[in-house]
């Protein structure tokens, strides 16, 4: 290989690596920070107390009573017991049917009537996400969630609306989040899931959604990547010692003679 070919090579790597170097780093940040975390204290479970459970004695109406308050519905996905506030509730979710499409609702119903009943309250939901921590701390701000990303709120992504995110004043910064309509506590978010999201966003490239892996952006990394290291095994082979002796040994060891 001649001269002119091998500094070309070196060139490209050399550009490449500045080009790739510093997501290279991220990738590995990111990498350390997943294998050395606790999926369970990153999601939370930690600290939500264990779920409680009604006596299989209580006295509750049929389902049947609540559906047929609800004209509206076409088809019936499920129907769940809740625990609100230590009262079991129902909780159905339906479909109807508009401009040709189904929309999925939510209808909460106390068990022991049949009675619907509205979504929770601010003040219900701080009960309950207060109930649900496992330890004990004070409401530092509530809030109330109609669509994603709603004042900074990108952590409770592709999860139930609306829905109240009740943070606690405590050392982990966590925010609880309670569904209104479905009267369930959905996600816990504290300050190591918020760590390892921002790890996350910078591990798939995805700034926005940042579970988006199909990204233009990671794939002219990859490619990048890949072109990179390649260039690395062609540098080495082209600058090592040993194809250097190779190329001497078939050289001519002596001049050749003339007559």
């Amino acid at each position: 290989m001649s001269r002119k070919t091998h500094l070309r090579i070196r060139k490209a790597h050399r550009y490449l690596g500045l080009f790739t170097g510093l997501q290279f780093v991220l990738w590995t940040a990111g990498g350390l920070y997943f294998s050395w975390s606790d999926i369970d204290e990153i999601h939370g479970d930690h600290q939500r107390k264990h779920a409680t459970y009604f006596k299989k004695g209580m006295e509750l109406t049929s389902p049947t009573q609540v559906l047929a308050q609800l004209p509206q519905a076409q088809e019936v996905k499920s129907v769940k017991l809740v625990d609100v506030l230590g009262e079991p509730v129902y909780q159905v979710s339906y479909l109807t049917a508009s401009d040709g499409h189904a929309h999925e609702q939510i209808q909460l119903a106390v068990a022991s009537t049949g009675q619907l009943r509205a979504p929770l309250t601010k003040q219900e939901a701080v009960q309950m996400a207060q109930k649900s921590f496992s330890d004990k701390a004070k409401v530092k701000q509530v809030e109330y969630l109609t669509v994603e990303n709603m004042n900074g709120h990108h952590e409770y992504r592709e999860s139930p609306l609306p829905a109240w995110a009740v943070t606690m004043d405590h050392p982990t910064n966590t925010t609880v989040y309670v569904a209104a309509e479905r009267g369930e506590v959905t996600k816990f978010r504290n300050n190591k899931w918020r760590v390892f999201d921002f790890l996350w966003m910078l591990h798939t490239m995805d700034y926005q959604g940042r579970d988006n892996f199909g990204n233009l952006l990671l794939r002219v990394f990859s490619i990048a990547g890949m072109i990179t290291i390649l260039s690395g095994f062609a540098l080495y082979f082209v600058s090592s010692g040993t194809r250097r002796k190779m190329q001497r040994e078939v050289l001519p060891k002596s001049r050749p003679k003339f007559n």
